[in-house]
C-alpha cells in the first residue's frame, strides 16, 4: 500500500510538471543582411537619445511636456498596469485558495425524511470553518495562462514604448511644420509688403501716363496673391498651434517658438546599423512577437481543457447546532476530498477550441512577419527620403539664389526701360515658389530624418 502511494506521487508530480501545448519558438525571418540604400558605417542613429538628435532648446521642452501630459501616453501606460493585474490574477489560480466562512441556518425538516427527529419541525446548524480549494496543474493549463498573460504584459509595455516613440516623433515633426509655415508666412508678409511698394510706384506712373493700366492690374493681381497667401499660412500656423497643443495634452493655445528651421541641426552622417536589429529594437516588432507568444500558449490551454482536471478541497473547524457549543468539545471536524473531472462527450467542442487557437497562432504569426516586413520597408523609405531630400534641397537653395538674382536684373531692366512688366512678374512669382518650396524641402529633409529615427525603433529610455 505504501509503494502504491509513493508511485501514485511520483506519477502525480510528473503530471504536474507536464504542459501541454508546444513551447514559443521565434518564426524565421528572411532578414537583409544590408539595405538597398547606401548607408553610413558605425552605431545606428537609433542609439541617440532624442534630446541629443534635437538640439533645439523649446522643442526639447514640449517633448518633455508631452511625455508627461499627452493622453495616449497616459492610456498605453494605465494599459500595462490592467494586465499587470491580469497577470496577477491568472497566476493566482496556481496557488491554493484559503477561505474563512461562518454560516447559521435554522430549517424545518420534512418528517418524512426525519419522523420523530424533529422538535416542533425546526432545527439549527451553525459553521465556523476555513476551508482550502487546490487544482492540480496536471497538463499545465494553468501554466500555460500564466505564460500567456505575461507575454500579453510584455506586449502592452513595448506598446507603450511604440506609443512613446510615436508622440516623441510627432511632436518633433509637427514643431518642424510649424516652423516651415512660421517661415513661410514671413516670405508671403515680406513678399505682400514688396507689391505693396511695387504697386504704389507702378500707380504713380499709371497716373503719369508712363505705364499701360495692364501693368497696373497685374501688379494688384500679385498683390491679391501675396494677400491670400499670408491669410492661409496664418490659418495653417493656427491650426499647426492646435495640433500640437493636442499633442502636449492641453488646451489650444501658442506655442513658444525656438530655432528658425533654418538653423535646426540634424546629423551630418546618419548610420543605421544593419537590418537584423529591428527585431530587437522596434517596439511594434517586439509587442507583436510578444502577441504571438501569447497566442501560442493558448493553444496548451485549449489542449489541456480536453484532459482531467484534479482539485483538491479541504476544511478545519467548528460546526453545532447550539450556538453557545460552537467551540465546545467534539464541535470540531475536518474533511479531505479529491475530485477528478474529465471531458467524455461534447460534440468535439473541446477539440474545436484547439483548432480556433491553432488558427487564431497562425494569425498571429502571420501579423507578426507582415510587422517585419513593414519595418525594413519604412527604414528603406526613410533611407531614400533622406538622401533625396538632402540633394533636393541643396537644388532648391541654388534655385533660390537665381531667381533672387534674375527678380533684382528684371526689375532694373523694367525700371531702364529695357523689357516688359510681364519679365518682373515672372521673375518675382519664380522667386516668391522658390523660397515657399525650399522651406518646404528642408522641413521635409528634416522630417525624413526623424521618420527614419522612428523606423529604427529610437534608442532611448521612455522612462522619465
Amino acid at each position: 500500500m505504501k509503494r502504491y502511494g509513493r508511485s501514485s506521487l511520483v506519477l502525480l508530480l510528473a503530471l504536474s510538471g507536464c504542459a501541454m501545448g508546444p513551447d514559443y519558438q521565434r518564426p524565421e525571418v528572411d532578414a537583409p543582411a544590408a539595405y538597398i540604400q547606401p548607408v553610413e558605417e558605425g552605431e545606428s542613429l537609433a542609439n541617440t537619445p532624442w534630446w541629443d538628435l534635437f538640439q533645439d532648446p523649446e522643442l526639447q521642452s514640449l517633448i518633455r511636456i508631452a511625455l508627461e501630459q499627452n493622453q495616449d501616453l497616459g492610456i498605453a501606460a494605465a494599459r500595462i498596469d490592467e494586465f499587470r493585474a491580469v497577470l496577477g490574477v491568472t497566476r493566482a489560480d496556481q496557488f491554493p485558495s484559503l477561505g474563512v466562512g461562518a454560516t447559521a441556518v435554522r430549517a424545518q425538516g420534512s418528517d418524512k425524511v426525519f419522523p420523530g427527529n424533529l422538535v416542533d419541525g425546526t432545527f439549527d446548524n451553525y459553521r465556523l470553518s476555513a476551508d482550502v480549494f487546490f487544482e492540480v496543474d496536471l497538463f499545465g493549463r494553468l501554466r500555460r495562462s500564466t505564460e500567456s498573460a505575461r507575454a500579453q504584459l510584455l506586449a502592452t509595455e513595448e506598446a507603450r514604448r511604440s506609443v512613446t516613440i510615436s508622440l516623441v516623433a510627432s511632436v518633433a515633426s509637427t514643431y518642424m511644420l510649424l516652423r516651415d509655415l512660421d517661415a513661410q508666412l514671413e516670405i508671403s508678409r515680406r513678399t505682400e509688403q514688396a507689391r505693396e511698394k511695387s504697386l504704389a510706384i507702378i500707380q504713380a506712373r499709371f497716373e503719369k501716363g508712363t505705364v499701360p493700366r495692364i501693368d497696373l492690374n497685374q501688379a494688384q493681381i500679385e498683390l491679391a496673391v501675396a494677400s491670400a497667401a499670408v491669410s492661409a499660412s496664418e490659418r495653417a500656423v493656427a491650426q499647426t498651434e492646435h495640433a500640437l497643443s493636442l499633442l502636449l495634452g492641453r488646451n489650444p493655445g501658442p506655442v513658444v517658438r525656438g530655432l528658425p528651421l533654418q538653423q535646426q541641426a540634424m546629423p551630418p552622417d546618419i548610420p543605421v546599423g544593419l537590418p537584423s536589429e529591428l527585431l530587437q529594437r522596434r517596439p511594434d516588432v517586439l509587442s507583436t512577437e510578444a502577441l504571438l507568444a501569447a497566442q501560442t500558449a493558448r493553444i496548451g490551454v485549449a489542449q489541456a481543457a480536453r484532459w482531467p482536471s484534479l482539485s483538491l478541497t479541504g476544511a478545519l473547524g467548528f460546526e453545532s447546532g447550539d450556538l453557545s457549543d460552537l467551540t465546545a468539545s467534539g464541535s470540531d471536524f475536518w474533511n479531505l476530498g479529491a475530485g477528478l473531472l474529465a471531458p467524455v462527450f461534447n460534440a468535439g467542442r473541446n477539440k474545436n477550441r484547439v483548432e480556433v487557437e491553432r488558427a487564431r497562432t497562425e494569425q498571429a504569426r502571420l501579423a507578426y512577419q507582415q510587422t517585419v516586413l513593414r519595418a525594413f520597408a519604412e527604414v528603406e523609405d526613410a533611407l531614400v527620403a533622406v538622401r533625396t531630400y538632402r540633394d533636393e534641397h541643396a537644388a532648391r537653395s541654388r534655385q533660390v539664389e537665381a531667381a533672387r538674382s534674375a527678380a533684382r536684373l528684371s526689375r532694373a531692366r523694367y525700371d531702364g526701360g529695357v523689357t516688359s512688366y510681364l519679365e518682373v512678374l515672372d521673375t518675382e512669382r519664380s522667386l516668391f515658389s522658390a523660397e515657399l518650396t525650399e522651406s518646404q524641402t528642408l522641413r521635409l529633409y528634416f522630417d525624413s530624418v526623424i521618420r527614419l529615427y522612428k523606423a529604427l525603433g529610437g534608442g532611448w529610455n521612455p522612462e522619465p
